[in-house]
């Protein structure tokens, strides 16, 4: 089976979810379930300025079967790539060279709806399955499902969107949005949702529920590294691992850190990630709060290889983001660890952290609330130890591509039924058939 594999960034570009999990599965697929095939990641112009030229590039790393196309001018709002030079001039050749089976999207991001269109058309033949990483098909407020001052948002509709989100925007906009998102989408032969919430919230919206296959994701089962030694009985370190962003809950954490130091309880919280492409007005603020919790430390981003080392000398990992997370890999990768989860207790992060048995859930974007389950945390005898019984290994990544093997030959075999089907129908309808029929049934 042949796989061509779409993200919207590459994770030695960005080490998001997304683009790990992504490249991941596709490692996976190649090395233990026999597919061949390529990883292409989007990136934007950048790359094309710098090689002029030059539309596909070997992606970091030196993977032969890993490719970077160079996009740009990308419209976020209705998911749009005006780009058509870099698709029409990129994909097509790249399809013809591939020849795959099976198309699989994992984010419209930079590639925008024409691109579905696009491969529609030059590979008819082809699966196509997009996973839904995240709410961007559905909410134009870059998937967040958040209102413009930072409330939790159900799901959209053109009045609320306007109303909470785009008061510049006409009600025309919104619903020409969701019309044209989900239009394109239907040019896919199945949705995968990494979570029961995402799932429930594309229901919601509309979407059809026969096409959404739930689909967990899986990370890598390394050794866990072992626990620190802890003499007198004290679990009190935390540790975040994720981009440093509003979004992520890092300024949440330091100001619950600056609430448990005020308590004068002892511990310590170390924050690891990347602070690339922030706005300079939340970095300034990331600075503020990270000097007026003075027992957080701010260790700077980290590759795959350095996650062990880093987590390591941590008891508690903390996710406190403030939207409605999906399937979050750090909660996954904790788990793989044997390291309890303090999480927002919504979403796809409650979806996986049971409060009270393998972590703790807090109140979402509530400092003093995150701050008290810390202090919990911290001081309670045995609730550390209970936890950690509690953890079961997460799924591993080779048991995400037996099932993501399995629903390609799923798709792959209907495709192929559904040309016979139609075949059959469109002879029924035949004069001679027609004729046909009415003889056998004539009472004569």
């Amino acid at each position: 089976m042949n796989v061509l594999f779409l993200c919207h960034s590459h994770p030695e570009l960005q080490p998001g979810g997304t683009e790990a999990f992504s490249r991941a599965l596709f490692r996976e697929l190649r090395d233990h379930q026999g597919i061949e095939g390529t990883f292409l990641a989007a990136t934007t112009q950048t790359l094309r300025r710098r090689n002029p030229g030059t539309l596909l590039q070997a992606a970091p790393g030196g993977a032969v079967d890993e490719l970077l196309v160079s996009l740009d001018r990308f419209d976020r709002f209705f998911l749009s790539q005006p780009d058509i030079y870099g698709l029409a001039a990129s994909l097509p050749p790249l399809v013809e060279r591939v020849r795959p089976d099976v198309i699989h999207v994992h984010h419209p991001l930079l590639f925008g709806t024409e691109t579905i269109d696009l491969l529609r058309r030059i590979a008819p033949k082809a699966v196509l399955v997009a996973t839904l990483h995240d709410y961007f098909a559905i909410c134009p407020r870059e998937g967040l499902l958040l209102t413009a001052d930072g409330r939790l948002c159900n799901g959209p509709s053109p009045d609320r969107c306007r109303t909470n989100c785009f008061s510049e925007r006409n009600s025309v906009d919104l619903t020409m949005r969701a019309l044209s998102v989900r239009g394109a989408f239907k040019a896919f032969d199945g949705l995968v949702a990494p979570s029961r919430f995402l799932r429930e919230r594309f229901l919601a919206a509309g979407w059809e529920d026969s096409r959404i296959v739930l689909l967990h994701n899986g990370v890598h089962l390394p050794s866990p590294v072992p626990h620190r030694a802890a003499p007198d009985g004290r679990r009190d370190r935390f540790a975040f691992f994720g981009h440093i962003n509003r979004f992520k809950g890092s300024l949440v954490a330091l100001a619950a850190s600056a609430r448990v130091s005020a308590a004068f309880v002892p511990h310590t919280l170390a924050l690891h990630g990347g602070t690339a492409h922030q706005p300079k007005a939340f970095l300034e603020e990331f600075d503020l709060a990270l000097g007026e919790a003075r027992d957080a430390d701010y260790r700077g981003p980290y590759g795959s290889a350095d996650l062990p080392m880093r987590m390591a000398s941590a008891d508690w990992i903390v996710v406190p983001s403030v939207w409605w997370e999906n399937a979050p890999l750090v909660i996954m990768e904790a788990f793989a660890h044997r390291r309890p989860v303090i999480c927002s207790g919504i979403g796809g992060m409650a979806e996986l952290v049971r409060d009270g048995v393998n972590g703790l859930h807090a109140p979402v974007n509530d400092p003093e609330g995150l701050a008290a389950v810390m202090r919990r945390a911290a001081t309670s005898s045995g609730l550390w130890d209970k936890l950690v019984d509690g953890i079961e290994p997460p799924r591993g990544i080779a048991v995400a591509a037996e099932e993501h093997m399995e629903l390609y030959r799923t798709l792959s075999a209907r495709k192929r039924r559904a040309p016979r089907a139609a075949s059959r129908a469109a002879a029924s309808r035949t004069p001679g058939r027609a004729m046909e029929g009415a003889i056998v049934r004539d009472p004569r």
